[in-house]
């Protein structure tokens, strides 16, 4: 019942969202309006994505459980499984951070939307990795840029942080 509650909620954001959009197309300029198009495209887009996703997530887990090969305790499958959740979520993360674009909250993709994005990337990443099949360099690799992008994301949240506290908006 709360997930039904949560998911009426999001349609009215999102109607409210396009509602509001559609009343500052009157005093928006060329390339505001070129970037609001985009943005809606890419949320369409970015939805199609989601339904493919879902729709693959829920016919192998539906297909192998019916068959019987499905056995969520074997590492192989848990990887599968959760790769596959992982990827949704990154599309969720992605399309809520365009929404937020054409609600006109946000004039541009924030960075640190963008860093948190990586992360997931990088998260799903490390729980599909094969660790039989990686190479100490290839580990190094994604740990590096693990640390890269969570050292960046305290950078830039600390940045946003200070100017808060000191009163001065961000972006």
């Amino acid at each position: 019942m709360a997930m039904l509650k949560e998911k009426g909620t999001a349609v009215r954001r999102e109607r409210s969202e396009w509602q509001r959009l559609t009343e500052q197309w009157g005093s928006m300029g060329f390339y505001e309006r070129f970037e609001a198009a985009v943005a809606v495209l890419l949320s369409w887009f970015i939805s199609v994505v989601i339904v493919v996703a879902m729709f693959r997530l829920g016919a192998g887990i539906i297909g192998e459980l019916v068959v019987g090969a499905l056995n969520p305790l074997e590492h192989r499958v848990f990887q599968m499984i959760f790769g596959e959740i992982m990827t949704v979520l990154i599309a969720l993360e992605f399309k809520h951070s365009i929404v937020r674009v054409v609600a006109r909250r946000e004039s541009i993709i924030q960075v640190k939307i963008v860093l948190l994005i990586a992360l997931l990337a990088i998260a799903r990443k490390f729980i599909t990795l094969d660790i039989d099949q990686v190479t100490a360099a290839t580990l190094a690799g994604l740990a590096a840029v693990t640390l890269a992008l969570g050292v960046t994301y305290w950078l830039v949240r600390e940045r946003d942080d200070r100017l808060l506290r000191s009163g001065v908006p961000p972006y």
